[in-house]
C-alpha cells in the first residue's frame, strides 16, 4: 500500500473524492467545497517544497491511471456523446495526455533547476537566479468536449511544477466524470488531486475559492464570470476559451490536401473542437471547387455517413438545437447549404451530417458565433491581403490555420495576424506539439500551459539577488560626494 500523502495511498480522515458533489444553492456548494480546499491548502504550508522523487511519482502515477483506465474511460465518454469511437478518444485525449506526461518526466528536473549566473557588470560580483517554486494549490475547471485531456493536461502541468490539484469536471458528461472521479481517487490522497462534481452552481462556488492559480476552458461568456470571481482573492488565471478560428487557403496551396485537412480538423468530435476551423477563407475563383473537394473528402473519412461509428454524436440535444437552429437561420437568411453526405440529421441519436455554407454574412448568427459542430462556412476573397484583413476585422482566434507552398505568403499571414497559435500547412497540431504553449489571445483567452509553459505558469519564478562580501555598494551611500558623483556619471552615460 502506498503511503497516505503518496499516489495511491488512503485518504486519512477525509471523504472520497468521488463523493463531493453538490446541487443546492451556491452558498451551500462552496461550503461543502471548503473543506476539500483547506485540506489541500493545510497540506502544501505542512510541506511547500516538493522533490523531484515525489514529483516523478505522481507523474508515473498519472500515467499507469490513464494507461489502466483507458477502456473505461472510452467507454464512459462514448456513452456520454451517444456515439463516439474508442479510436478517437484514443487519438485525441489520450495518446496527447500521455505524450505532455513523457515530455514533462523527461523535462521537469531541469525545469525545476531554474537558472543562476553572475549579476550584471555594475553589481558584480553578486549572484543572480531565478528558482521555481510551487505556487500551492491549483483548480482547474474542465469542459465537456475533450473531458479527459482537458483535465490529465494542467494536472500533468500543475504536479510537475509540484502542485496540489482540484479538478471541477463537467456536468455534461456525468459517466465520464464518475469514472475519473474514482480513478483519481484510487490514485491520489486527496491532498494532493480530487475531482469536484456537480452542476452549475458547484463550477460557480469552485471559481470563487482563493485558488493560487486557476484554469478555466470553456466559452468566452463563462470566462468572464470566472474571472470576476476569481478576481475576489485576486487569483491569477489562466482562460483557455475559443471563438472563431479561421483557416485560410492561399493560392499557392496544395488543393487537395488543404481542404482535407481543414475538413478532418472539423469533423473530428463532429466539429466539438475549441481549435476547430469555424470558417475557410479561399481564392473566389476556387469556391464552388471547395464544396466539390469537401464533400468528396467527407465521403471519403466516413463511408455510411452519419450511421459511420466512427462518426461522433453531438454531445447533447441542447446543443444539437443549437446547431439545428444556425442551420435554418442561415438558411433563412439566403445562405446555400451544401451537405456533405446524403443522409438527413438524426434527431433521437444526436447525428448532424456535416454541412458548407456560401453566401454567409455577418447578419449570421453563423459567422457571428463559434459554431462547435459539423457546420463549416466558406468565405471567398480576392486577394490575400484582403483575407488578412477579415481575419484582423474579427475578434481574436484561438487558433489560425494557413495553407501555402510559398514561405513569403505564409510569413505575411503569420505575421499580419494576431491568433492564440497557427498551424502551417495543418489543423490542430500546434496543441499536440508539447513544447509549444497552448492558449488565446483576447477574447479566445489568456496565459498557457502545455510543457515547460505550463510548468511555468503553475510555478512561482522567485527571483534571487545574492550580494557578495566585498561589493562597491557602499560607495553610493550617502553623504554625496566627489566619488558618488563620478559614480554616477559612469552608470547613467
Amino acid at each position: 500500500m502506498g503511503h497516505k500523502d503518496e499516489p495511491g495511498g488512503a485518504a486519512s480522515g477525509l471523504r472520497p473524492a468521488a463523493a463531493l458533489h453538490a446541487s443546492a444553492d451556491d452558498d451551500i456548494a462552496r461550503a461543502l467545497l471548503l473543506p476539500r480546499f483547506d485540506a489541500m491548502r493545510r497540506a502544501h504550508d505542512a510541506s511547500r517544497q516538493v522533490d523531484w522523487p515525489t514529483r516523478k511519482r505522481h507523474l508515473m502515477a498519472l500515467q499507469t491511471m490513464l494507461h489502466r483506465y483507458r477502456a473505461p474511460f472510452a467507454s464512459a465518454i462514448d456513452a456520454d456523446f451517444n456515439g463516439r469511437s474508442a479510436q478517437e478518444t484514443d487519438m485525441l485525449e489520450l495518446f496527447p495526455s500521455l505524450g505532455n506526461l513523457k515530455h514533462a518526466l523527461s523535462h521537469t528536473r531541469r525545469w525545476m533547476r531554474g537558472s543562476q549566473g553572475w549579476a550584471n557588470l555594475w553589481l558584480l560580483p553578486a549572484r543572480r537566479a531565478v528558482v521555481p517554486q510551487p505556487l500551492g494549490v491549483v483548480g482547474v475547471i474542465v469542459p465537456w468536449n475533450y473531458p479527459l485531456f482537458l483535465a490529465v493536461g494542467p494536472l500533468t502541468d500543475a504536479l510537475a511544477a509540484g502542485n496540489r490539484v482540484m479538478i471541477k469536471v463537467s456536468e455534461v458528461t456525468p459517466r465520464f466524470a464518475e469514472v475519473f472521479a474514482s480513478a483519481i481517487a484510487e490514485t491520489f490522497p486527496p491532498e494532493w488531486v480530487t475531482v469536484v462534481t456537480g452542476d452549475a452552481q458547484v463550477a460557480r462556488a469552485f471559481s470563487t475559492l482563493p485558488f493560487d492559480h486557476l484554469l478555466f476552458t470553456g466559452a468566452t461568456s463563462i470566462g468572464h464570470h470566472v474571472m470576476r470571481a476569481a478576481s475576489e482573492h485576486l487569483t491569477p488565471v489562466t482562460l483557455e476559451l475559443g471563438g472563431k478560428s479561421p483557416a485560410i487557403i492561399g493560392p499557392g496551396a496544395r488543393w487537395e490536401h488543404a481542404v482535407e485537412r481543414i475538413m478532418l480538423g472539423k469533423l473530428l468530435n463532429a466539429g466539438q473542437t475549441c481549435v476547430a476551423p469555424d470558417y475557410v477563407l479561399v481564392p473566389r475563383e476556387r469556391l464552388d471547387t471547395f464544396v466539390a473537394t469537401a464533400r468528396r473528402v467527407a465521403a471519403r473519412m466516413y463511408p455510411d455517413a452519419v450511421n459511420n461509428p466512427q462518426y461522433t454524436s453531438i454531445v447533447s440535444a441542447r446543443h444539437f438545437e443549437r446547431l439545428t437552429g444556425l442551420v435554418d437561420e442561415a438558411a433563412a437568411q439566403g445562405a446555400a447549404l451544401h451537405a456533405l453526405f446524403d443522409a438527413p440529421a438524426q434527431a433521437a441519436r444526436r447525428r448532424l451530417p456535416p454541412m458548407v455554407f456560401t453566401g454567409v454574412h455577418d447578419g449570421m448568427r453563423l459567422m457571428r458565433e463559434e459554431i462547435f459542430g459539423p457546420l463549416l462556412p466558406v468565405v471567398p476573397y480576392d486577394d490575400l491581403d484582403a483575407a488578412i484583413a477579415y481575419v484582423n476585422d474579427r475578434p481574436r482566434p484561438l487558433a489560425l490555420y494557413v495553407f501555402d507552398t510559398d514561405s513569403a505568403r505564409i510569413e505575411r499571414v503569420v505575421s499580419g495576424t494576431i491568433s492564440g497559435g497557427v498551424t502551417v500547412n495543418d489543423t490542430l497540431l500546434h496543441v499536440a506539439e508539447h513544447s509549444l504553449p497552448f492558449g488565446g489571445v483576447g477574447p479566445s483567452g489568456m496565459g498557457g500551459y502545455h510543457g515547460e509553459a505550463g510548468f511555468r505558469t503553475f510555478s512561482k519564478e522567485k527571483p534571487i539577488f545574492r550580494q557578495a562580501r566585498w561589493n562597491g555598494a557602499g560607495l553610493l551611500n550617502p553623504p554625496y560626494g566627489k566619488v558618488f558623483a563620478a559614480m554616477i556619471r559612469q552608470l547613467i552615460r
